[in-house]
This record gives C-alpha cells, sequence and structure tokens, in this order.
C-alpha cells in the first residue's frame, strides 16, 4: 500500500468511525423512546410484512448490536435482540427498514436483484484483492502491469457493489419510513426521530462507497503512472 492510498485509508477509517459513534449514539437515543403504539420490533416487522401481501418472510432474533438484516436466501427478517424486543422508536425503524427489504426482494426491485447476483463475486474478490494488488504493485516496479490491471479489475467489482448498495439502502428507508407514517406506528414526534436514526445508518454506506471509490481511482491512477 503507497502512502497516499494509506492516508486515504486512515481518513476514511476516521470518518467511519466518527459516523459509526453518531449512529449509535443515536441509536441508544432513540433506544431509550417508547413507541406509543405499544408494539414491539418484531411485531413492527410482521405487521408491515403482512400489510404488503408478505407472508412467506419469517421474523427471527439473532445475537449482535445492530446486526439487524434482511437474507433473501432463506426469506428472514432478523433482528438484533434490541431491535426484536424493543418497543422503541429506534427499534420500529429498524425492523421496518429491514423489511424494506423484503419488500424491494418481493417486488422484483431491479438494484437489490443486482446487487444480489454480484455476492459471489464480491466474496470472491475480498479474498484475494489486497494480496493481487500487492503483488501488482511489486510488478510493475519491472514494468508487467498484468496483476496490477486485475487488482483493479478485483477492486472494481466491490465499487460497484458498493455503489449499487446505495439506492438499496435509501430505497428500503424510504419504504420504511412511508409506512411507519402511513400506518401511524410512529407519531408526530416519533416520525422525525425514526427518520433520523435512518439518516445516520444510511450514511455509513455513503462513506463506504466514498472510500471504495477513492481508492479505487488511486489504483488506477497508480496504473497509469508506472506505464507512462
Amino acid at each position: 500500500m503507497t502512502p497516499g492510498i494509506m492516508m486515504v485509508s486512515l481518513l476514511f477509517m476516521g470518518i467511519s468511525m466518527i459516523v459509526s459513534m453518531i449512529l449509535k449514539s443515536k441509536f441508544n437515543r432513540y433506544s431509550k423512546v417508547p413507541l406509543s403504539a405499544g408494539l414491539s420490533g418484531k411485531e413492527v416487522a410482521e405487521k408491515m410484512l403482512r400489510e404488503n401481501g408478505i407472508y412467506d418472510v419469517q421474523v427471527t432474533s439473532v445475537q449482535g448490536f445492530l446486526s439487524d438484516h434482511y437474507d433473501p436466501a432463506k426469506k428472514t427478517v432478523n433482528l438484533s435482540p434490541e431491535v426484536y424486543e424493543g418497543q422503541t422508536v429506534a427499534a420500529a425503524a429498524v425492523a421496518a427498514h429491514e423489511c424494506g427489504h423484503a419488500v424491494q426482494h418481493a417486488t422484483r426491485y431491479a438494484p437489490l436483484q443486482m446487487r444480489s447476483r454480484l455476492v459471489p463475486a464480491v466474496q470472491f474478490s475480498a479474498m484475494i484483492v489486497n494480496w493481487v494488488l500487492l503483488a501488482g504493485i511489486v510488478m510493475a516496479a519491472s514494468g508487467s502491469y498484468t496483476l496490477l490491471l486485475a487488482g483493479i479489475v478485483l477492486m472494481g467489482i466491490t465499487v460497484v457493489f458498493s455503489l449499487i448498495t446505495l439506492p438499496v439502502e435509501f430505497d428500503a428507508s424510504k419504504r420504511a419510513l412511508a409506512w411507519l407514517n402511513h400506518t401511524n406506528v410512529t407519531n408526530n414526534t416519533e416520525y422525525p426521530m425514526a427518520k433520523d436514526a435512518l439518516k445516520w445508518a444510511a450514511t455509513t454506506y455513503v462513506v463506504a462507497a466514498l472510500a471504495a471509490v477513492v481508492t479505487l481511482l488511486q489504483y488506477i491512477a497508480i496504473l497509469m503512472n508506472r506505464r507512462d
């Protein structure tokens, strides 16, 4: 890793840590605000699924803090204990967001389908990309650019994945907030809190995508400079 790339990596690592701290702070804050509807995260999720005509998705509890996610392969909305059991604004927002992904899946939302198709390639790329790039930079010093180019292509796959993730996450939050507001699961006081929590959750994906794009551009610049 070159000094320039290391500096950029450290910069975005710092930004990511700050955003994550703010997200955790928001979640902890809104986890102390009782939901006036009196529903748990599990009940919010089940209600949203039913009202969107989805009956083949199961709501389950998984371990971990903010480990909530939707599994399209198993058709499960997986909620962390704080969300699954919590009767709070934060729990409602997160549960509805994950159900937003289930609705995307049921309606064949194109960006979600594209992201799902990329998963195997991204998993493979993640295992070898750093080694290929390192070897590529070493080989480039002797005039061979094949490995560096291969590493850039592998990194490009992860960058595309990060970029496709953005509309997927934003759309899931949009669906969640529209449903929370329409069904009055959140009242006029609680809705802005739910919106704020999901905004900061989405920001983590924006930072990750920007970091991936900038790092890719730096490796492309290295390739171009070495070939000049």
